[in-house]
């Protein structure tokens, strides 16, 4: 499968998911670190992908997404952006909200 399809079905599949350096218990850069950190405040589960550990999806990410830094953050299939977007919906109170919703959708698709 290319690199792009299989970043597109990464994507849709999670509906909460993050492309991170390391991983949210281990995070390799302080950007990384402050998105997942935010990510775990909201209370619910999240995928997570370590472009370290996957060069192919670090060097076509930007490509899929349009965005050019790490961490980017997908909700709901679509991009909510970096780590200073990110730490800012988290501080407004926006954050919290959209991964709530994209959490009960995955429960119900998963009762379905």
């Amino acid at each position: 499968m290319e690199i792009l399809e299989v970043i597109k079905q990464q994507v849709e599949s999670n509906p909460v998911l993050l492309y991170m350096k390391g991983s949210p218990d281990q995070p390799q850069c302080g950007f990384s670190a402050q998105a997942s950190q935010a990510l775990m405040a909201c209370g619910e589960r999240f995928a997570y992908i370590d472009i370290l550990a996957n060069p192919d999806i670090r060097a076509n990410l930007p490509q899929y997404s349009d965005w050019p830094t790490f961490p980017q953050l997908f909700i709901g299939g679509e991009l909510i952006g970096g780590c200073d977007i990110i730490i800012e919906m988290y501080q407004s109170g926006e954050l919290m909200p959209l991964v709530k919703e994209a959490a009960v959708e995955e429960g119900q698709q998963e009762q379905a």
